[in-house]
């Protein structure tokens, strides 16, 4: 049954049904195989370079090249892409970040691939919204609002597990819908902080 698979073919019609990164049940799905049958062709597939394991259960072409957002949302999911990553995107923060940062209602994990590094901060369901799907780089993925990106970070900071960025820029902010994101997490200082590094914005545009 394995020798039915021709390599070719199969990474083919992988790209063509936009499958660049994939788990064993969505490959017996596409192929219409047997649990073994996928497990065995994937297994001497990665001996062959065929395909790169991403971890265990998440398997990407070798020879494709997805967005590193792509990898991110399928990597562990329930996730949308917030924090430093989505912070440095909007430029609110000037730093170019290079682990993709997210956000997930499951324990907090990172992995470190072959195609780089992926971060995961666990929040309360309650507080996981603020995400729209977003094209980037060609690819459809979950992203977070400005606003919920800035929320989710300073949720962090006030747990005192990420440290402020002194060179925020809020001038794309809308502080009634931070404020509105801030209140999910149900923490005082949060909305103490954004009263806060409003009134240093001011005075720094004072200064100049």
């Amino acid at each position: 049954m394995v020798q039915k698979l021709n390599r070719l073919k199969v990474a083919q019609k992988l790209k063509s049904e936009n499958f660049q990164v994939f788990t064993p049940r969505e490959f017996m799905g596409i192929f219409h195989i047997k649990k073994n049958t996928a497990s065995v062709f994937i297994k001497r597939n990665l001996r062959s370079g065929l395909f790169i394991k991403l971890r265990n259960g998440f398997y990407m072409l070798a020879d494709s090249n997805p967005s590193h957002y792509l990898i991110a949302n399928k990597l562990y999911q329930p996730s949308y892409i917030s924090l430093e990553k989505a912070l440095s995107h909007y430029g609110i923060i000037p730093e170019t970040t290079y682990t993709i940062t997210s956000i997930t209602t499951k324990p907090t994990r990172e992995f470190v691939t072959p195609s780089g590094a992926f971060s995961y901060q666990h929040i309360k369901k309650s507080a996981f919204t603020g995400y729209e799907p977003k094209k980037i780089e060609g690819t459809t993925i979950l992203f977070a609002e400005p606003e919920k990106a800035l929320a989710d970070y300073l949720y962090f900071v006030d747990l005192k597990k990420i440290s402020l960025n002194n060179r925020l820029d809020l001038k794309s902010i809308n502080k009634d819908r931070l404020l509105q994101y801030a209140k999910l997490f149900k923490r005082p200082n949060i909305l103490k902080l954004i009263t806060k590094l409003y009134a240093l914005q001011r005075k720094s545009a004072k200064i100049y």
